[in-house]
Formats: structure tokens, sequence, C-alpha cells
């Protein structure tokens, strides 16, 4: 076989899953497993279906999620010192939650600045020991090429 053709040649559409597909579909209702059939041939992978899909229920998920708990802290309960205690709780929860997140970020900065300082401390240790050996190396008259 020339390796052109290899390297040119699509991969197989049937994999285990659109397999599986196919013949659950026939079995569930044959229209359905002739439209996976005619998907394979004509579109494409069912694992590509698979993982759009996958990908596309996760995106929803994702922004449905904090409208949802939105809503649900949001409604009035008809209780007006209920609410106004809620209000009060959910607004030193955020400052609270803002403080720490500003204590995280300096001590991530803090962090950094310690891993920059100790790295400059080790180049400078490896720096000033190969100086030391290069001096070494010089008095006893040994090159250190080749």
């Amino acid at each position: 076989m020339n390796t052109t053709a290899a390297k040119t040649r699509r991969p197989s559409r049937w994999t285990p899953l659109g397999i599986a597909a196919f013949v659950l579909g026939f079995m569930v209702w044959w229209p359905l497993g002739l439209a996976i059939l005619a998907y394979v041939l004509w579109g494409g992978s069912v694992d590509d279906l698979a993982a759009r899909a996958a990908s596309e229920i996760k995106d929803l998920f994702k922004s449905a999620a904090p409208r949802a708990a939105t809503r649900a802290w949001s409604a009035s309960t008809g209780n007006e010192a209920f609410d106004a205690y809620r209000e009060e709780t959910l607004r030193r929860l955020e400052k609270e939650r803002e403080e720490t997140l500003r204590k995280l970020e300096e001590e991530r900065r803090e962090f950094e600045d310690f891993i920059v300082r100790l790295r400059q401390a080790r180049d400078a240790e490896e720096f000033e020991r190969f100086m030391a050996e290069r001096k070494k190396a010089k008095k006893s008259g040994k090159s250190r090429k080749g």
C-alpha cells in the first residue's frame, strides 16, 4: 500500500460506540437505527456526535446553574423581616468572601516573591560553585574542555 494513501485515509467511523448505537437504535425503533446508519455513512462518527452532545450539555448546565441559584436567593418569601435578615446575611457573606479572596491573593503574591527569591539564591549558589570549580581547575592547570 502506498504510504501517502495510508496517511490520507480517513480513520474508520465504525467505533464500538457507533456499533452499539446502531444495534440499540434498531432494537428500540428501526427508523432510529436507519438514522444512525445514515449519519455514519454520510456524516461522521457517532463518537464525534456524542462528544459534541456532551459538550453542549455541559455548557448548558454551566450557564443554567448560576441563574437558578440567583433566582432561588432573590425570591421573596413574603416575610419582610426574614427577607431583610437574608439580605443582610448575604451582604455579610459577600463581604467576607471578598476579604478572603483579597487575603488569598496577597498570600499568592507573597509566595511568588518567596519563590523568586529562592530561585535567585539557588542561581547565585550555583554560580558561586561554578566559579569555585573553575578557579580550582585553573590552579591545577586542567582545562574543563574535552
